[in-house]
């Protein structure tokens, strides 16, 4: 018999920002928690902020920069996880997780992912 044919799940094209959120407790996806990106600038490293998503069912948002929009620099995503916490009834060490990462070649998909519990958090450059 033929195998059924299965549907690849589309990759982000080159030169965007994504991410993912993993609940560590659970082993799940973190579906409803808000993540924003933020272009770091000045001295001070003041954020402008550039987009906000809200993870779905499988704890991945769309792209937080299209193809070709971040340029080199530094930016900052911030993921809102006491929210997050609150809404499946605990509280949450980490009010939000920041991550902030550089952007040295534009043309290269960055992919951040999350992994989450309410008291630990941890992060590496996914591909």
């Amino acid at each position: 018999l033929p195998l059924p044919q299965v549907e690849e799940p589309s990759e982000a094209p080159p030169g965007s920002v994504t991410t993912h959120v993993l609940n560590t407790v659970t082993g799940r996806p973190a579906a409803g928690l808000a993540v924003r990106l933020a272009r770091l600038q000045g001295p001070d490293a003041q954020g402008r902020r550039s987009a906000r998503r809200v993870t779905d069912a499988d704890g991945r948002c769309q792209p937080l920069a299209a193809p070709g929009q971040p340029a080199a620099g530094a930016y900052r995503l911030r993921f809102e996880t006491a929210p997050y916490w609150q809404g499946l009834g605990h509280s949450s060490f980490y009010p939000y997780v920041e991550v902030v990462f550089t952007v040295t070649e534009p043309a290269q998909k960055l992919h951040v992912p999350l992994l989450i519990s309410p008291c630990s958090y941890t992060t590496y450059r996914g591909s």
